[in-house]
């Protein structure tokens, strides 16, 4: 009935399993407690289910558009280190430091707090693709002399980052997407997944292969396309294959 009661209030599905995840969590602590017998909620569901609907994928032509309206570069930084570092916004690109930037290989150190507490976890490393590598020494030049983080004008707790995005993708002509942020890193995981193998492209993302497939991983117009342009058999009206 509890279940019921929140989708009966419009609550999304994933947001009632979550929920659901949340109080069977409550009431595990209290049965190790020895506080309660049985757990009410031990039969609800509460693992969260893929919305395809919800994902988007944000071409490099929207992008270079949203870049050019972002008001600074330190803006332009922020927006690219979720589209082409793949980082979470806000907890990992706030956390960055210029001591974290190894130039002489190309490569930065990410400090993921969400991934913290599982072994070796913690951290991951990030090549500085070339889309990136120009945005970092911009801001890089502007940076105040012994400045720790990369982006150092959002960080304030008030400051609604995804709001701010949201008026810069209509100022660059364009409608917003669903799930801003995380549709920018799943865009990068998907632009991976097509030139290196899935176990490099979840460590550089920081995600499991489980969650990529599961959340981030989409199937693209140029993904057709490409099936369509390079097809590897045709089939005979005999129903046997002929190779090209």
């Amino acid at each position: 009935l509890w279940r019921l009661a929140l989708l009966d209030k419009g609550l999304a599905e994933n947001t009632v399993r979550k929920s659901c995840g949340i109080a069977k969590q409550f009431f595990n602590a209290a049965i190790r407690k020895r506080l309660i017998t049985d757990n009410p909620f031990a039969d609800l569901v509460s693992v969260s289910k893929p919305n395809t609907s919800r994902m988007y994928f944000v071409t490099e032509e929207e992008s270079r558009k949203v870049l050019n309206a972002c008001p600074d570069t330190q803006w332009r930084l922020l927006f690219a280190l979720a589209r082409y570092g793949g980082l979470r916004v806000p907890s990992e690109a706030l956390a960055l430091r210029w001591e974290d930037i190894d130039w002489s290989n190309n490569r930065f150190t990410v400090t993921s707090s969400k991934t913290e507490n599982y072994e070796g976890k913690n951290t991951r490393v990030v090549p500085i693709f070339p889309q990136l590598k120009q945005l970092l020494m911009d801001a890089f030049i502007e940076a105040e002399e012994g400045a720790t983080y990369c982006i150092t004008s959002y960080r304030d707790k008030t400051c609604n980052l995804r709001t701010r995005l949201t008026k810069i993708i209509k100022h660059a002509g364009l409608n917003p997407w669903p799930k801003l942020w995380q549709n920018l890193r799943s865009t990068r995981e998907t632009e991976l997944a097509n030139e290196f193998p899935i176990q490099v492209v979840t460590a550089w993302i920081g995600n499991s292969m489980a969650v990529a497939h599961k959340h981030y991983l989409q199937v693209t117009d140029e993904h057709h396309k490409k099936a369509v342009q390079n097809p590897v058999q045709r089939v005979h009206a005999g129903g046997c294959f002929e190779r090209n």
